[in-house]
């Protein structure tokens, strides 16, 4: 219950009964509550499995329709809906469209006063609610579920499922006390809903919540108007700059960074580039959090410049572009957070920008996680399987869609790889040579330093350590240095190399680059397009010549933030 907001007058089952509907119950609360003419994918079968009194996992796109597979039941159904979610704002959002919508709606939370909460448990007892929405931490409080044991329930709701997974990307630890409600109320119905979950991550969520009886519901992953598209870090700012003025000027967008530091830093450029952008992360207090978000959710044309505390429940259906200026922490993630752009159906953008270092502190932050080792070897393959769709020549979307266990044709005809074909180039030798430089160099420099020494520099770093006269020295003219970076950035992401982590940062070699060093196996390498290639063909190729395409010279965009442009350096990583 939003504050001051009265508890809506109940729907009836009976009176939404309609001449279209006949006797279906569930059509009429479709088509008379919710205002749609037909279900969409399996929703109909997910509440003819709850209305049966069966448990279900379900697992949705973003923007599939999720919601209604437990908002009907709970109407029909005898008693109260409980819906569990992570997230205070997006409760409170649902239950004002709810409330909107003649449903019985409220929500119990930190945010209420006392004696808004004490009006909720008194409809709760009285039986004078359809839905009930409250976070897990609340829910398993003992007198909490007390006051549950007694009602008439028709559901629980565990939205966010993933949550209760440690494969998944969101582990939140409470989710998994949530076991209890098999226990405590046997025979009432319990749906998990995630819209990101990969087949190990599913198995987990249904094994956690003691829910093995239920029928698994899992919907294709395709969302056909994102285009997806990676690119090679070189001057991360410029890049985004380009990539809004030519794709996306004046639209709404989500930018991802790692830290809070990057968020506020990010922030503050392009607010004064002459972009209106609104920081959030975990770090600002919660009342500026929450009218940031607000106002991206009400504005048009502001960018949210975020970390991953941003975006669990955002449902603002005209963003146009999600750009990762960081490697995301896994393919789940990354489909995740993509997904909250084109809500609406229109065309979207969901870029990546990523480069080594992202790679050295993905690896970093693995490496030092507290969690046990068997979580970390599954954490690993599933970077090995990010690493693996940011190198791909192929198309993105198969690769993404194949993660979870779905299939696509071989070409989209709407990413970076099908549009514009990545050539691949055999580099066995440049491999090589690459390896043998950082054997030569004694496995302790990073990529900087290892460029200089195979195109021949003599820089004062060189000349210290005699880099001069290993043999491996100057060897590698054929390449400069934008291509022996992208072969180290390659090698990395293919286990080929690893980076010393408790030493200073310097490449070393794994027990994999034998074979190619002793020219055991092939080794082919993607030949990165250039810093500003063009996406002409597809479907939704946009206004200004696709990706980052020019604006035509004179226009009004570019000459007003061109007038407010800093050269500022970035920070830069070296490995």
């Amino acid at each position: 219950m939003l504050k001051g907001r009265p508890l809506a007058k109940s729907v009836d089952p009976v009176a939404i009964t309609t001449a279209n509907a006949g006797s279906d119950p569930a059509m009429a609360a479709l088509r008379g509550v919710f205002g749609f003419r037909q279900f969409r994918g399996f929703q109909r079968e997910v509440i003819d499995q709850v209305m049966a009194g069966g448990d279900a996992l379900v697992l949705m796109p973003t923007g599939g329709g999720k919601s209604l597979c437990f908002q009907i039941p709970a109407l029909l159904r005898p008693g109260v809906g409980v819906v569990v979610s992570p997230l205070i704002a997006l409760m409170q959002d649902q239950v004002a469209a709810l409330s909107a919508l003649g449903l019985r709606a409220a929500v119990i939370n930190s945010a209420a006063t006392r004696a808004e909460n004490r009006r909720v448990f008194m409809a709760l007892g009285e039986g004078s609610l359809d839905l009930l929405y409250v976070a897990p931490e609340r829910l398993l409080m003992p007198e909490f579920l007390d006051a549950l044991a007694p009602l008439p329930l028709a559901l629980f709701a565990i939205d966010e499922a993933h949550c209760v997974s440690q494969w998944g990307h969101d582990f939140r630890p409470v989710y998994l006390g949530l076991d209890i409600l098999g226990q405590r109320f046997p025979g009432v119905p319990r749906l998990a809903l995630t819209a990101t979950a990969d087949a190990a991550t599913r198995d987990e969520i249904v094994a956690r919540l003691g829910m093995g009886e239920a029928r698994r519901f899992v919907a294709g992953f395709d969302r056909p108007n994102i285009r997806y598209r990676v690119m090679t870090k070189e001057q991360s700012q410029r890049q985004l700059r380009d990539f809004i003025d030519a794709e996306h000027p004046g639209a709404s967008g989500i930018v991802y960074c790692l830290s809070r530091k990057e968020v506020d830093r990010l922030a503050r450029w392009l607010v004064g580039e002459g972009y209106r952008a609104l920081p959030y992360h975990a770090g600002m207090e919660a009342g500026e959090r929450r009218l940031h978000q607000d106002r991206f959710q009400r504005e048009e044309g502001v960018i949210m410049v975020a970390t991953i505390a941003f975006g669990l429940g955002i449902d603002k259906p005209d963003v146009r572009y999600v750009v990762h200026l960081n490697l995301p922490q896994s393919l789940e993630a990354y489909y995740q957070e993509t997904g909250r752009a084109g809500r609406d159906g229109n065309p979207a953008d969901a870029l990546m920008i990523y480069g080594l270092e992202d790679v050295v502190i993905r690896r970093s932050f693995l490496e030092k996680s507290p969690a046990e080792e068997r979580i970390k070897e599954i954490q690993r393959r599933r970077l090995e399987a990010l690493l693996g769709y940011c190198e791909s020549v192929t198309c993105r979307r198969r690769t993404l869609v194949g993660y979870f266990g779905d299939s696509h044709p071989a070409s989209c005809d709407n990413c970076d790889n099908c549009l514009q074909p990545v050539e691949s180039w055999e580099g066995l030798v440049a491999a090589q040579k690459a390896l043998s430089c950082v054997y030569r160099t004694g496995q302790l420099f990073g990529v900087g330093h290892l460029v200089d020494v195979l195109t021949g520099r003599r820089t004062a770093k060189v000349k210290h350590f005699r880099h001069d006269r290993v043999t491996t020295f100057a060897i590698g003219a054929e390449l400069d240095d934008r291509g022996w970076r992208s072969v180290y950035r390659q090698l990395v992401a293919a286990g080929f190399l690893t980076v010393d982590l408790q030493g200073h940062g310097g490449l070393r070699l794994t027990e994999s680059s034998r074979p190619v060093l002793r020219g055991e196996v092939p080794v082919r390498f993607r030949r990165d397009p250039a810093l500003f290639g063009r996406l002409e063909k597809g479907p939704q190729t946009r206004k200004g010549g696709g990706l980052f395409g020019s604006l035509e010279k004179g226009s009004p965009t570019r000459k007003r933030r061109k007038r407010k442009r800093s050269r500022s350096p970035e920070g830069q990583v070296e490995v």
